[in-house]
């Protein structure tokens, strides 16, 4: 395992944190304290401002409310105000006094004094002077650059309230107070860098304290993903990290007993897999072989070694047949043709899925081959003489359905007996006809000859139309009940009508035929992968787990007196398998004695089917 380098490490990364949360604390509680400073510096200096010129606002106002006589030696008004503003400095403060004319009268600017007389149009002054009230603000002179404090206060007449005789307009510059600010703030900073320091320092030998036994755990997950669980790691203390360590000591020698049990386990399946009769190959999620045991590799007369992480669809020649591997689930069973020039060799491959612990997700797959070829054998002859039969009895049985039709249509002689004879000679005969019919069929698509009408059909429409026309023949004496789970939905297929009609007609008459009185059918619909899946359900005898894979046979019948009695010939289903195969589908059954069987088979979507037609 490649070693972390240490600016990539968990200690630089403790480090940082560490730094950037004093950095973010200095700065958060260095923003408030300045802000709060800086808010306090401005009240107090507003303060005394507001003390000096209250004590100038009364003086002014004296002046201002004085009874003068003409002839008087007494000083003038301006005068008065000009002797009050004299102790002022003119360095810290500038003071004008305006009338309610808005005209200077004094101030105590001496560099200024031109502007005794003129007239001020100051926006503040006026406001003032309109609602009787002092008013302040910070402005910003533009000729020195620095922050200024205005501050104006009304002068009233002591004849009546609030009225209005004059203004006090008071200038003082801040830069005094923003200076102590900044002196503050610099002495603040060298702080915050000295502080810094030693939080680097401090969070160097943190990092170290606390991943000194990660590290070592670190360690020791290497040396058990080497196979040692004999070592131990070191126990710091008693906080979480401490209690990390212990658990990890415990996951040691869990996983120490866990690995020996599960090495035992193994060597027994392994030594089971490997003297089985039958091949056996597992496969992970994908269909890459995992595990092939000797049976198989004779079957393929391969090395199983050579064979493992090929892939299964490959290896069994199903990938024209099974384009995702998930279908294999689906599919059950398979019999696989090897057959050559030279030798024929069939396989059957019996596919499992294996779900990881929450039943969910398929992890992997067991495929269990054997050796069919002598069951081939005899399907194949027993389809020769199938076709065979079909024609030598075809002629005969026809001659005798119309003879027994012409003896049924005038031969009254025994009015009791005969119509009852001749109506069981024509019953045997339709039976006999069918048989050769179907046989005829099977020949037909044995020998490829059978053509198939396909066009697009809406397939949940076409289903329920058939439902519909069973379930209006249902005879009331046999209480029924059909159930439709089909969805609304819309799924179009490229089918052949008539032929697919009559793979239906086949499962729901077997269904209808073995369900008992009060029994239920369910129809379902469901949208697979490029695909839909339709099912049949009964209530009926059920079928033992053995006969499953024959009930597709020709001539195999579940009970052959039930159905005898009630007409069968035991080739509906083997013509329903052979014409769903046909169509790019496939066909199987899943049953339980006594509680009924379920016949499911799936057709390509209408895209899918053009693909594989293209």
């Amino acid at each position: 395992m490649k070693k972390v380098s240490f600016w990539r490490s968990i200690q630089v990364k403790f480090i940082i944190i560490y730094v950037l949360l004093i950095i973010l604390a200095v700065q958060v509680i260095g923003s408030y304290v300045a802000r709060e400073l800086e808010i306090e510096l401005l009240n107090n200096y507003k303060e005394s401002i507001y003390d000096r010129i209250g004590l100038l606002k009364y003086n002014v106002e004296q002046a201002f409310n004085q009874k003068r006589t003409e002839n008087s030696d007494e000083p003038t008004l301006q005068q008065d105000i000009q002797n009050s503003l004299t102790d002022v400095d003119a360095g810290t403060l500038t003071i004008q006094v305006i009338n309610d004319q808005g005209r200077v009268l004094a101030t105590n600017d001496y560099a200024n004094q031109e502007i005794i007389g003129k007239k001020i149009t100051d926006g503040l002054v006026q406001r003032v002077m309109k609602i009787g009230s002092p008013l302040d603000h910070t402005v910003l002179n533009h000729q020195t650059g620095e922050r200024m404090f205005v501050r104006v206060e009304p002068i009233l007449s002591s004849q009546g309230e609030n009225n209005v005789i004059g203004v006090i307009y008071l200038e003082s510059s801040l830069e005094n107070v923003y200076s102590q600010l900044s002196k503050i703030n610099e002495i603040f900073y060298k702080g915050s860098i000295i502080a810094m320091l030693i939080s680097i320092l401090v969070g160097v030998l943190v990092a170290r304290a606390i991943t000194k036994p990660i590290v070592e755990m670190q360690k020791q997950a290497l040396t058990m993903a080497r196979g040692d669980f004999s070592q131990k790691v070191k126990v710091y203390g008693q906080d979480e990290i401490s209690q990390l360590a212990n658990t990890f000591n415990h996951l040691n020698d869990r996983l120490k007993h866990s690995l020996a049990t599960t090495e035992k386990e193994q060597r027994k399946l392994r030594s089971v897999v490997e003297n089985m009769s039958e091949g056996v190959i597992a496969t992970d999620s994908k269909g890459e072989i995992t595990l092939v045991n000797e049976a198989a590799g004779k079957l393929f007369n391969r090395n199983p070694n050579g064979m493992i992480s090929k892939n299964i669809l490959q290896l069994l020649n199903l990938e024209d047949k099974i384009e995702n591997i998930e279908e294999l689930q689906e599919v059950g069973s398979l019999v696989l043709d090897f057959s050559d020039e030279d030798e024929i060799f069939f396989v059957r491959a019996n596919f499992s899925a294996i779900y990881d612990e929450n039943q969910e997700d398929i992890s992997g797959y067991i495929t269990v081959l054997s050796d069919v070829t002598e069951e081939e054998k005899i399907e194949q002859e027993r389809k020769e003489f199938v076709s065979n039969v079909s024609h030598e009895l075809r002629t005969p049985l026809t001659t005798l359905s119309s003879y027994i039709e012409a003896l049924n249509d005038g031969a009254w002689r025994e009015p009791e007996l005969a119509p009852k004879f001749l109506k069981v000679l024509q019953n045997e005969t339709d039976r006999m006809i069918r048989m050769v019919n179907s046989l005829l069929q099977l020949s037909r698509i044995d020998s490829k000859e059978l053509a198939l009408n396909r066009e697009q059909v809406e397939f949940t429409r076409f289903m329920n139309d058939i439902i519909d026309r069973f379930e209006m023949n249902l005879k009331p004496e046999q209480n029924i009940t059909f159930v439709r789970e089909i969805p609304e939905d819309t799924f179009y297929v490229w089918i052949d009508r008539d032929r697919m009609t009559q793979v239906l007609d086949n499962i729901i008459s077997n269904a209808i035929k073995y369900s008992p009185n009060g029994g239920k059918i369910t129809f379902k619909i469901e949208k697979r992968i490029r695909q839909i899946l339709v099912s049949v359900t009964d209530e009926g005898i059920g079928i033992e787990y053995d006969q499953l894979d024959k009930i597709f046979n020709r001539f195999y019948r579940v009970d052959k007196a039930r159905t005898r009695e009630l007409g069968g010939t035991g080739l509906g289903l083997a013509i329903t398998r052979e014409l769903v195969e046909a169509h790019y589908g496939r066909i199987w059954a899943n049953s339980k004695v006594g509680e009924g069987t379920t016949i499911y088979f799936t057709l390509p979507l209408m895209n899918q089917m053009r693909r594989r037609t293209v």
